[in-house]
């Protein structure tokens, strides 16, 4: 009797890695079902909230009590859920967010990738060359925006970011008015001390992995400990 070619063909290569037995393979399923989940969860937010990072976390108290440090902020582009208001236009139309005027966004300090983005709030629209008067304690002076864009502050400081790191923000030189294209997104709500996990990604990361190893090695030892013959027993007479 004959057999035909569909009948002679074995497993699939897909079939193989998926129901193979051997511990490193074992292994490599596993780590590839993490990276499956995970990619899935980064497509769906990133479909939900338009932009990317998607998350990010609160690093300093520059928010606080609004945000505190260790809060998962979810972010969505500028234009998603409404057209994104600053301080003054939140003042108007009795908009508020994070219990304050206007919107809270996350911008690119700059337009630089090289560093963390802040989360701050925007406090009016400034056109090139608009001055402003900046009042903070017994201080009073002016900033004229160089180019048109977004003044911010955090809640808890005192003076605007803009004049705030005069000597420097990280090597950028002064925060300058955040324009269109380095906007992130703005804030639309956070999860208190949830950040935490993205803040120590890498160990938490390795502790996963470590124990993703440690039980795929525990299962090995315990199907390779069930498969030794054991002793024969003597008859009694």
């Amino acid at each position: 009797m004959s057999v035909s070619g569909a009948e002679k063909k074995g497993p699939s290569l897909l079939e193989k890695f998926r129901t193979s037995e051997n511990k490193w393979v074992s292994w490599a399923r596993e780590l590839a079902v993490v990276a499956i989940v995970v990619g899935a969860i980064a497509l769906g937010l990133f479909l939900i909230s338009g932009t990317w990072p998607a998350v990010v976390t609160i690093e300093s108290e520059s928010m606080v009590p609004h945000m505190n440090v260790g809060d998962l902020v979810f972010v969505v582009s500028a234009d998603r859920y409404g057209d994104l208001q600053t301080w003054k236009e939140g003042q108007e139309t009795g908009y508020m967010k994070f219990e304050d005027y206007g919107d809270v966004i996350i911008y690119k300090p700059n337009g630089a990738t090289s560093v963390h983005p802040i989360i701050h709030r925007a406090m009016v629209w400034a056109e090139e060359g608009q001055t402003f008067q900046v009042t903070t304690g017994n201080l009073n002076y002016s900033y004229t925006a160089p180019h048109a864009g977004y003044i911010t502050k955090g809640d808890n400081n005192a003076v605007i970011d803009q004049t705030g790191w005069e000597s420097g923000y990280r090597g950028l030189g002064p925060l300058e008015p955040v324009r269109d294209e380095w906007l992130v997104g703005k804030a639309l709500f956070a999860i208190p001390l949830l950040g935490y996990l993205p803040l120590h990604i890498v160990p938490v990361a390795i502790i996963l992995i470590a124990a993703m190893f440690l039980y795929e090695y525990y299962i090995d030892r315990k199907k390779s400990a069930g498969n030794k013959p054991g002793k024969k027993q003597k008859k009694k007479k």
